[in-house]
């Protein structure tokens, strides 16, 4: 019963990547409705899944908002390094042939996208969804009520998960090819992780740990590159009511698994 229902979330993530592709035209908005999910899925999901199965404190703080501060700069210190890495490589480039430093930046002296940046956040969000399908799975083995509740839940923000796999590929200079490959991936692998169940258990403390840390790191991402990048050239109300709008479709998601 679990990997017939991830096949529900395999199409819905499909449906979210091509959504992202589809209004390409309207890319503020795209941007501004990904931080909103994004942000919705960590505080409103994420992390109150992470305290509650990760229940012990390490030195009078909650394991999990650790792991949460720790996923937060693991994220920024490995985007900071790649942007360092491409910056000096432009740097070398520009002076062998007389460009200049700015040889790779991008438009209006904006520093180059790092495509190793999208392909680790697309990464994470594959592992993302591949621990979906095995709460899924851990979910139908309580019983057909919980797994139920879990099932509507995952199903219904693959959607949100699909839209931001290819949001975050594309966003960093990725082409189409990679961007889809990342999404088919994160189609896939919940139902990969539904069927490894029939084989498997993952203790839910370490489950929680994990949701902590990667709560961290796509705050990370839409805090600090996915919605200055939506505001940048269009800081419209439109965008602002996209990324408001994309928080209330997670809480909505959130009161009805509930």
């Amino acid at each position: 019963m679990a990997v017939f229902v991830a096949l529900g979330a395999f199409l819905m993530t499909l449906f979210g990547g091509w959504t992202a592709r589809r209004v390409t035209d309207r890319r503020h908005l795209v941007l501004g409705l990904a931080g909103g999910l994004m942000l919705g899925v960590v505080g409103l999901e994420l992390l109150p899944e992470a305290m509650e199965m990760a229940g012990e404190d390490f030195l009078g703080v909650h394991q999990a908002l650790l792991l949460f501060v720790g996923g937060f700069l693991f994220a920024h210190v490995v985007e900071r390094l790649l942007a360092v890495r491409r910056a000096a490589h432009g740097a070398a480039d520009g002076a062998a042939d007389g460009a200049g430093p700015h040889r790779h930046g991008g438009a209006a002296g904006r520093p180059a996208r790092t495509p190793e940046v999208g392909l680790t956040a697309a990464a994470a969000m594959v592992l993302h969804s591949l621990m979906d399908g095995i709460a899924l799975g851990a979910a139908f083995q309580v019983g057909g009520g919980v797994g139920a509740t879990v099932a509507l839940a995952v199903i219904t923000h693959d959607f949100a998960d699909g839209f931001n796999t290819y949001t975050l590929t594309s966003l960093y200079g990725n082409d189409r090819r990679r961007a889809f490959a990342m999404l088919l991936a994160d189609a896939v692998a919940p139902v990969v992780g539904a069927a490894s169940t029939l084989l498997f258990t993952l203790p839910e403390e370490l489950l929680g740990s994990y949701l902590g840390f990667f709560g961290g790191a796509l705050l990370y991402l839409a805090a600090a590159e996915i919605l200055p990048e939506a505001h940048h050239e269009h800081p419209a109300l439109s965008t602002l009511l996209c990324t408001v709008g994309g928080v209330a479709f997670i809480w909505l998601v959130v009161a009805l698994a509930g």
